[in-house]
């Protein structure tokens, strides 16, 4: 596998996808086509280090199902989603509720209706009937998870009798919440855990989505509850746990594969990525994220222990 992210290259892509945004939908012919299966692949990262360990997941599976893999980070969403559309990346990982949402917007404006919701099922086909135009392919999700969450201090939890978000709106715990500024209008946040969990949020303290001033400011007691993600791999630093969405407030961000269905939408690539929904879990994605933020490991590394751990690839 080519490992080395080459610089010219991102740089054609950038260049290319910021002007041109992929044909039109009307003349696409890889929309109705049969499925490609090229043997030389792309894989998109979107930068961040679940991204990357991700992608570096998926090019290993391929590569061990005999293609020929190259790996690109691109950051921006409004880059790299017409890239993959333009055949330029062929593979990516993404989160299903969200993906679904920008597609939407992107089809129908920034106004539109979202399209995500909490149910996985309702999901999946909103998300493939919006990419299916697009000549892109859905592949299954597995288990992993990377939804918006909310946790507290072990000591809060054990004091009140805490394990639920269900647990705090009975509790009738006045609630100082440490998030970003969007969590005051999103429903996902604070109007969401008034209306859905009946919980007294008093404040939002803007420290920002699971950084390490709005951990900081809950292991202090400064604030209650911190907004993060399912996927934090540093909540025992802080002496924090995770609340359970009971109610499902949070839309299903499963992972799941997007691929370019002209250069990969073959059986060879779907059996090859889906081995990894037989063993891949939310808890297996922080663990990863942890060793590579905490440990400083590399993707690379930290993945390729992980497939031989759950024997996806041969021992090296």
């Amino acid at each position: 596998m080519n490992r080395v992210r080459r610089a010219l290259a991102a740089l054609a892509l950038l260049a290319a996808t910021a002007c041109a945004g992929g044909p039109s939908l009307e003349n696409r012919g890889e929309v109705t086509a049969p499925p490609g299966d090229s043997r030389e692949l792309t894989v998109g990262s979107a930068g961040f280090t679940e991204s990357d360990l991700l992608a570096q997941l998926y090019a290993l599976l391929l590569e061990h199902a005999g293609y020929s893999t190259d790996l690109i980070s691109v950051t921006n969403r409004e880059i790299y989603e017409p890239a993959l559309e333009n055949g330029q990346i062929d593979v990516v990982p993404e989160y299903a509720a969200t993906f679904a949402d920008w597609l939407g917007a992107k089809a129908h404006g920034a106004d539109a209706k979202p399209v995500g919701s909490p149910d996985l099922t309702t999901t999946m086909k909103a998300l493939r009937e919006l990419a299916a135009p697009r000549g892109l392919t859905v592949l299954d999700p597995g288990r992993a998870v990377d939804q918006n969450a909310f946790a507290v201090t072990a000591a809060y939890a054990k004091k009140h009798g805490l394990r639920t978000l269900s647990d705090v709106g009975a509790a009738k715990l006045p609630v100082r919440l440490a998030a970003g500024d969007e969590c005051v209008q999103r429903p996902y946040c604070a109007p969401g855990l008034r209306s859905t969990y009946g919980i007294d949020v008093v404040a939002v303290d803007p420290k920002g989505v699971g950084t390490t001033q709005a951990k900081q400011a809950v292991q202090s007691g400064q604030d209650q509850m911190v907004l993060t993600t399912t996927t934090d791999a540093t909540l025992d630093q802080f002496g924090l746990v995770l609340l359970e969405d009971d109610k499902k407030l949070q839309n299903a961000d499963y992972v799941v594969p997007v691929v370019n269905r002209a250069r990969a939408g073959s059986a060879g690539v779907r059996d090859a990525l889906g081995r990894l929904n037989t063993v891949l879990t939310t808890a297996d994605l922080a663990s990863m994220n942890e060793q590579v933020d905490s440990w400083r490991r590399l993707p690379e590394d930290v993945a390729r222990a992980y497939l031989e751990a759950k024997k996806l690839l041969p021992k090296g």
